[in-house]
Formats: structure tokens, C-alpha cells, sequence
């Protein structure tokens, strides 16, 4: 597919980057509702529907999960890297300055043809209905596909979709109804400067299975689970003592993160393989994934209950399972 043309498009004043309507889109099989985890992280979630909408294939770029570690207190919020963006698919990410009104930059960049990555408030995003919407301040990140400042209508991507925002809701997320005196909006931003011609199928293929190669040598020395496994008893203790609604902050940044991670491990994989090199190694990258999902209820009910005792070995089986995926896979990427 021919790109939006961020190179030639400065003579043109372009109204939307991507020639997309929410009405009628579709999301990508990675976001579908049958996956174990059919939503991932806001960034991930974003690059998998803005690919598959420029006709790429966003499983070449998932190579990077094999690198998730456990942080302490969190696994790894994965994220593609830019360069792997460059390598596979001639897409440039850099960060945008802020020093003028942020929709004022926005504007400027859909009009050269560049997708402006913003950090906003899920409050105003209709997308997150009984979630965040108008009910909790939350960071998230979107895609800017449209902006329509005069009538107050966003076109956006965000997790697992491709949306519509309007109105006051607009007005909020640029703070444009702020107090007089309040602190300037000023948000992370990346922009993405698309190719003219998007490199083919055969190209991404191959990079992806060298960056595969890169990204076994970056994947952590130590079992992350097991790191995991040995402080999620002190973790359950502290969160017993919290309001119930803390469980979805810490469920999603430790078990959501590391299972939804290697799902996409499992997907990168078997797009990949011609010849079954990988059965194994998608096998124990699903049973990691299962496991945390598991993991998720009854960690859940245990909150609700009380009752600690069956965590002690919920996650024994997603040890085993890391500890033979990496092991399996040497062999196959060299």
C-alpha cells in the first residue's frame, strides 16, 4: 500500500492521515474477542491497528516480548521499539516538542500526512465506557487520525479500535475548557512520518526473524516468573488492604502484562514459522498466557475472600513453561 505521503503532502492540507472511517472499521484478528487477551497495553494495542490499516502485517513487529522482565513491581509495560518500526516497515517515530497549544501541533502534523501519538485522559474517551469514562483519570495513549477543531470532532485509534470523540469531551481532552492559571497541557507526543511505499511482506519477514535473533540475546538471564512468584504473596498482602478497585490497576501491570505478552509471542511465532520449527515454543508461550489469566480470577476471588492459600502455586506452571520456551527456541534462531 503507498503511504499518506508524509514527504509530499506539505503543499496539501490534508483533513485525516489515514482514509479510514470509524463507522465502518473493522479491528485486526490480534484484538479479536476469542483471544485470551484481546486487549494488550494502549501503545501495543495502537501500533496493531494503525499497521494493519496502512495494509502492514503488525505480527512482524512482535519480536520485542521476548525481552519482558519483571520490574520489581511490574512487569515490563512492553512496547515496540522505534527502531524495529524503521526496520520492518520505513515508519520514523520521534518525539514531537510542545511549546504552542497542543492541538494547534496536532493540526499542523495530520496536515503533512504524520499520526501524532498523544498521552491523554481516558476520562473523556467515550471508548473506555464503564471503564474510565467519565468516571477516573487515567494516562492512556492515542493515535490522532483526525482533528476537526472547528466542530470539535477527534477521529482516533486507542487499544483495540478505531473511534470517535466529540464535542465537550474534545474540549476536555486538550484542556481547552482549563481554568485561567492552571498549568499548561503539556503531554508526551510522538509523531510518525510514514514511508511513500510501505516495504513488502518478504522484507518484513525476513527482518522480522533477524530482530527475533536480536531479541533472544536482549531476553532476561533470570526467570521473571519466578522473580514474580516470590514477592506476589507480600503483593496480595498489601492489596487485601486496598479498595477493591486498586485490583485492576495491579492486575493489569503485573499478570495482564506478562500474559498478554507472550499471546503475542505465540501469534509472532506462528506467523513466522513454515515448517512447525516453533510448535513447542508457541505451546509454553500459550500456557504462560493461560496461566495468568487463571491467575487474574483467582487472585480476584481471593481478594473478595480472603483466602490466600491457592496462590502460592498459581503460577508454578508458567515457570516451567518460560524456562522451557527460551531453552526450545535457541536451537531454531541460532
Amino acid at each position: 500500500m503507498a503511504g499518506t505521503g508524509a514527504q509530499g503532502t506539505l503543499g496539501l492540507r490534508m483533513t485525516r492521515v489515514l482514509p479510514i472511517d470509524p463507522a465502518h472499521y473493522k479491528a485486526h484478528p490480534l484484538h479479536a474477542s476469542e483471544r485470551m487477551w484481546p486487549e494488550t497495553n494502549c501503545y501495543v494495542d495502537l501500533w496493531i491497528e494503525v499497521l494493519a490499516s496502512l495494509g502492514a502485517a503488525p505480527e512482524a513487529m512482535l519480536g520485542f516480548t521476548l525481552t519482558q522482565d519483571f520490574e520489581g513491581d511490574q512487569f515490563t509495560f512492553f512496547k515496540v521499539p522505534l527502531e524495529d518500526l524503521e526496520t520492518l516497515y520505513g515508519i520514523r517515530v520521534t518525539e514531537l516538542a510542545i511549546f504552542d497549544r497542543v492541538e494547534d501541533h496536532v493540526a499542523t502534523q495530520i496536515r503533512r500526512g504524520r499520526l501524532c501519538l498523544v498521552e491523554m485522559d481516558s476520562f473523556y474517551l467515550p471508548d473506555t465506557q464503564g471503564v474510565g469514562y467519565r468516571g477516573e483519570h487515567g494516562k492512556t495513549t492515542v493515535g490522532i487520525n483526525r482533528l476537526d477543531l472547528e466542530n470539535r470532532v477527534m477521529e482516533y485509534f486507542h487499544n483495540g479500535g478505531f473511534f470517535s470523540v466529540s464535542g465537550d469531551d474534545v474540549d476536555g481532552l486538550f484542556q481547552r475548557n482549563a481554568a485561567v492559571g492552571a498549568l499548561p497541557f503539556l503531554p508526551y507526543t510522538e509523531f510518525a512520518k510514514f514511508p511513500d511505499g510501505l516495504p513488502d511482506e518478504h522484507h518484513q519477514r525476513q527482518v522480522a526473524e533477524r530482530l527475533l535473533r536480536t531479541h533472544f540475546t536482549r531476553r532476561p538471564l533470570d526467570n521473571p516468573i519466578k522473580a514474580f512468584a516470590e514477592v506476589f504473596p507480600q503483593h496480595v498482602e498489601t492489596l487485601a488492604e486496598r479498595d477493591f478497585g486498586f485490583f485492576h490497576k495491579y492486575a493489569f501491570n503485573t499478570l495482564r502484562q506478562f500474559g498478554a505478552n507472550f499471546e503475542l509471542l505465540a501469534s509472532h511465532l506462528d506467523w513466522l514459522r513454515s515448517d512447525g520449527r516453533f510448535e513447542q515454543v508457541i505451546t509454553d508461550a500459550l500456557k504462560i498466557s493461560e496461566v495468568a489469566k487463571s491467575a487474574q480470577f483467582q487472585l480476584a476471588r481471593a481478594v473478595t475472600r480472603k483466602k490466600f492459600e491457592p496462590l502460592k502455586t498459581a503460577l508454578d506452571a508458567a515457570i516451567e513453561a518460560w524456562d522451557r520456551l527460551m531453552l526450545s527456541l535457541q536451537p531454531h534462531i541460532g
